[in-house]
């Protein structure tokens, strides 16, 4: 059993270590001074430790977490050891964490001499600058999510907090997102982890999501309850309600939240046994073809009286999204919105396998679920989010150029929050309570300092990704296109995204499917998933 002590018991020790040198220097010797100022040094740094609210680390680890700050300290001397690449095995150009950390503080990110990366490099992407910029809006962008047959559509951000459940997280953490979202005018994605208390209270609006465990509206046998459903959806904060049918990490799988996070209080908002993994099906009860899919999209929006209603998934075949199409086409009922989330979002418990093995790239998934809605002339109904790694403004200008509405981010959203990336989330034990469930890590976390990281963060994100697209003589964007992302494909030749890749044009597959697509066209069957040859 892993056992911990207080962080308060730290402060303690060093002040009864401090007294016990006061009476040694008083009843003993004068020589005992020399323990004395040291320790007592220590003593108030603790002290400060423990109550301070900005460094989450500090408190849990009063003392030793400062070896932390000294390693950041000479960081430049290890930024080898620190650099990441993204998931096509390109360097970033500085380590996300730094850029999170900047964005969410308002640090001014002007660096002193130029990219890091090699711009001869195959794989190298950038967009080119107008000769005469424009200026960026001082209003962020909105994009209105609601077809044709939703009566009260939503305005969504061009960044949003991504799914992340309570449980996965604490309910600091969900309270620090939340209200940092109300504060933003931004969305938070509830995860599948059931609407809780914790996303209600700080007001921000909520994009609902329901996984195939049907956490929050399950019945008995663990089937979707739709009295349930009706009734929660109509809370005025809910503002989308979100379908997921895989989730990027682990597609093929549920949702798994191991049994060390399932408190009695996360037990009784899931209605799963405590102290035991909690996993959702890899499937869905409420479906098993795609004209099922489809037409529950319809009852969903009907039970939630006109409210936006989607799904989101990791792509896998392109047949089976082209069957959801066909789907789509044949009863005239389509969702408000898609989130595609990408094979190298993260998570906080998964396989390894599945992690680095299973799925569409956000890149590639992206690009068939924009295509293919083109092609069956869908796209106009039917807003597309981005989500997997996306932390800067370059990252939302590069996704909504390959086909993207707007997009969504977990990963740096929880490092606004506090997160260190220990990557301990599925042991119960972060150290800086983001990823845990233990009362006295999560305390370390302070809502109020960390909610306007939160709102930080979004804001400073969303006003780069204005900036770039203004130094691109563009005004809005919804401007950008597939031809404005350049990509070095060998030291003497770069292409656009246009010339990289095949772009259907409106109702395309419905007249007459491209060679490239014509086969997988063929296949999509409306009444079920598996492929027909």
């Amino acid at each position: 059993m892993h056992v911990r002590l207080s962080a308060v018991s730290v402060p303690v020790a060093m002040v009864l270590v401090t007294a016990a040198s006061v009476w040694a220097t008083v009843a003993v010797s004068l020589w005992w001074l020399f323990a004395l100022v040291p320790f007592g040094a220590l003593a108030v740094v603790a002290i400060y430790d423990v109550v301070q609210r900005r460094h989450s680390i500090l408190r849990n680890f009063p003392l030793l977490g400062h070896m932390r700050y000294l390693l950041e300290a000479i960081r430049p001397e290890m930024q080898q050891y620190f650099i990441e690449r993204d998931y096509d095995g390109r360097p970033f150009d500085r380590d996300t964490r730094t850029v999170v950390y900047e964005q969410s503080k308002g640090i001014h990110e002007e660096t002193s001499f130029g990219t890091e990366l090699d711009v001869n490099q195959a794989g190298y992407e950038y967009v080119e600058h107008a000769t005469v910029p424009l200026n960026p809006d001082k209003e962020q962008p909105r994009v209105r999510i609601g077809g044709p047959d939703c009566t009260q559509p939503y305005d969504m951000a061009m960044l949003n907090v991504s799914a992340m459940s309570f449980g996965s997280l604490s309910a600091n953490a969900i309270r620090a997102l939340n209200a940092g979202a109300a504060r933003g005018g931004f969305a938070h994605d509830t995860g599948e982890g059931g609407l809780t208390p914790y996303h209600l209270e700080g007001g921000g609006d909520l994009v609902w999501e329901i996984g195939s465990g049907y956490f929050s509206v399950r019945t008995r046998d663990g089937d979707f309850d739709p009295e349930q459903f009706r009734d929660k959806v109509a809370h005025p904060h809910v503002k989308c309600a979100e379908l997921k049918l895989s989730q990027g990490a682990k597609p093929g799988l549920g949702g798994v939240l191991p049994g060390a996070k399932v408190t009695a209080e996360i037990a009784r908002f899931r209605e799963v046994p405590e102290g035991e993994k909690c996993i959702s099906p890899p499937a869905h009860k409420v479906f098993e073809t795609p004209r099922e899919l489809v037409l529950f999209m319809a009852k969903m929006r009907e039970l939630a009286d006109g409210k936006p209603v989607g799904f989101k998934l990791c792509v896998g075949r392109r047949s089976e999204f082209l069957a959801i199409c066909k789907a789509m086409v044949a009863e005239g009922v389509t969702p408000d919105f898609i989130v595609v989330d990408g094979a190298e979002g993260g998570t906080g418990a998964a396989p390894l396998e599945f992690q680095d093995g299973v799925g569409q790239p956000l890149t590639d998934g992206l690009m068939i679920v924009h295509n293919a809605l083109v092609g069956t002339g869908l796209r106009d109904r039917i807003r597309i989010g981005a989500s997997g790694k996306v932390a800067t403004g370059m990252d939302i200008v590069k996704r909504v150029a390959m086909g993207a509405d707007y997009t969504n981010s977990a990963r740096a959203m929880m490092m606004a929050a506090g997160c260190i990336q220990a990557r301990m989330c599925h042991t119960n034990r972060c150290p800086v309570g983001v990823a845990t469930q233990d009362p006295a890590r999560a305390r370390a976390l302070d809502v109020a300092d960390k909610t306007e990281r939160v709102r930080q963060f979004q804001q400073n994100t969303v006003a780069q990704a204005q900036q770039i697209i203004a130094a691109m003589g563009l005004r809005h964007p919804d401007e950008l296109r597939p031809g404005h992302l350049l990509r070095r494909i060998d030291q003497n030749s770069v292409r656009t995204y246009a010339e990289l890749f095949e772009w259907l044009e409106p109702g395309e597959l419905l007249s007459e499917a491209p060679q490239g697509w014509a086969a997988d066209w063929r296949a999509a069957n409306a009444d079920r998933f598996t492929a027909s040859v």
